[in-house]
């Protein structure tokens, strides 16, 4: 029977069983608290390495134990300096469940590439490295509380900013202490300290060894800590599904001509049935509600109106499509739309131009008010200018700061206007119409994500 795991770690009975969809996770934290080493540990157990990638580890390792972390760490830099630089991608499954894991580098300097991973992840694991923390309680913490690492906060912050639905504490590196229970105890106050004062509800704080494997897929008795081992609680986080409900978004991602071939998911090839030689199939991810033949859609920012009159989905002719699929829509008749546009459902859009939003800075050259830069909000790109940095989150303190600028890494609060109307909206209300990315245009580096709060005019 699958079982529902409540906030903090421990399964609840009577839950209703049923086929979960595969879980996208991703490993975060600060450097060198353990991440691909857990992953490894996970690959491991799970029998989800090949016997030549293993027998290559266990060459290396020349009867010493096997170093998990290259499990992941296969880029040369990587493993010369022993840490994480890109997100690595693994696939492992259980009985219960299919899981696509991201690790994601804990240094500072990389902090881009774990947005990048959070941005489409269902649940984040967030390591602690209990070797690092002063157990002793913190020097002048007058709360009494263990301190946190900044990249620790940092990383379960943008989690919780990247609307990551479920997000978990694991208190690795126990065994390297001398009295693990009392460690974790310590440890899991001042994670559930920090997590009210961020607004945050853990899904899980789990006491684990990613080195030895002790409570990530099999049971370890801790005093203290009476729930499911770090698997089980993965497996059993409940499914987050697409935005079905609502009017039908959908951004426009490429324009076919209807006698293209496509590749469906077995790998045959299809012809698209076109109506006429000239009919058009504009392709794109579902971002909300759902798309069927018959509806009546928008284009957004031309106004004209159209009938879905045929609708594929991987190859195969179909009659609706929810969100969270990728659908070619055929319209009724021809009307001018363009990579970057919107699919709506009439009336349901109130375009703008100037917005409030988080911005997470991830550019060594700060964030400034007044210099355009390259935005893109779904598939369209145009420029935009920050005209007022309202305030700065202390991580330290989650208290706000006035500032002038963004530093790298900061996280403020922001005014930003586009050079047009855009079909802005709140960010915790739907991802992809909420979100932009922010590129520096001279040196076409990925700059920042803004995360729409509220849009300030309509078009």
């Amino acid at each position: 029977m699958n079982a529902r795991v409540d906030g903090l770690g421990r399964i609840a009975q009577g839950a209703v069983p049923g086929r979960k969809k595969p879980l996208r996770f991703l490993t975060a934290g600060s450097v060198d608290d353990g991440k691909s080493t857990l992953i490894g540990r996970l690959l491991f157990d799970s029998r989800a390495i090949l016997a030549d990638q293993l027998d290559s580890l266990e060459r290396q390792a020349a009867g010493a134990p096997i170093d998990l972390a290259l499990l992941t760490d296969g880029l040369e830099a990587e493993r010369e300096q022993g840490i994480t630089i890109d997100v690595a991608f693994r696939y492992f499954a259980t009985p219960l469940r299919k899981f696509i894991i991201a690790d994601a580098p804990g240094h500072e300097q990389y902090t881009r590439n774990m947005v990048t991973a959070a941005a489409g992840s269902d649940a984040a694991v967030v390591l602690v490295d209990v070797t690092k923390l002063h157990l002793d309680r913190g020097e002048g913490d007058v709360a009494g509380l263990v301190p946190l690492l900044p990249q620790t906060r940092r990383h379960a912050l943008l989690a919780q900013l990247l609307r990551v639905p479920h997000i978990v504490f694991a208190v690795n590196k126990l065994d390297a202490v001398a009295d693990p229970a009392a460690a974790f105890a310590k440890v899991r106050s001042a994670l559930l300290a920090f997590s009210h004062e961020a607004g945050i509800a853990p899904a899980g704080i789990v006491p684990i060894s990613a080195l030895l494997g002790h409570n990530v897929t099999s049971p370890w008795l801790l005093a203290g800590y009476d729930g499911p081992p770090l698997l089980a609680l993965l497996e059993g986080l409940a499914d987050e599904g697409d935005a079905n409900d609502g009017p039908t978004l959908m951004p426009v991602q490429f324009v076919a001509d209807a006698g293209s071939r496509i590749r469906a998911t077995d790998g045959s090839e299809h012809e698209l049935p076109g109506a006429g030689h000239r009919a058009r199939v504009l392709w794109g991810r579902v971002a909300r509600g759902s798309v069927a033949v018959g509806d009546t859609l928008r284009v957004f920012p031309s106004g004209e109106q159209a009938r879905v009159a045929e609708l594929y989905l991987a190859g195969e002719i179909v009659a609706r499509v929810d969100a969270g699929r990728s659908a070619g829509v055929m319209l009724d008749r021809q009307i001018d739309v363009s990579r970057g546009d919107w699919l709506h459902r009439p009336g349901s859009l109130q375009p703008a131009s100037r917005f409030a939003a988080t911005l997470a800075w991830l550019d060594t050259e700060p964030a400034v008010v007044g210099r355009r830069y390259w935005l893109r909000h779904g598939n369209c790109w145009l420029q935009g200018r920050i005209t007022a940095i309202e305030s700065r989150l202390d991580i330290a303190t989650l208290e706000r700061r006035e500032a002038g600028a963004l530093a790298v890494n900061d996280i403020g609060e922001v005014l930003f206007e586009t050079q047009q109307p855009l079909p802005l909206e709140a960010f915790a209300a739907q991802r992809e119409a909420g979100s932009l990315l922010v590129v520096d245009p001279a040196t076409n580096r990925t700059s920042g994500a803004l995360l729409v709060k509220a849009a300030l005019d309509a078009a």
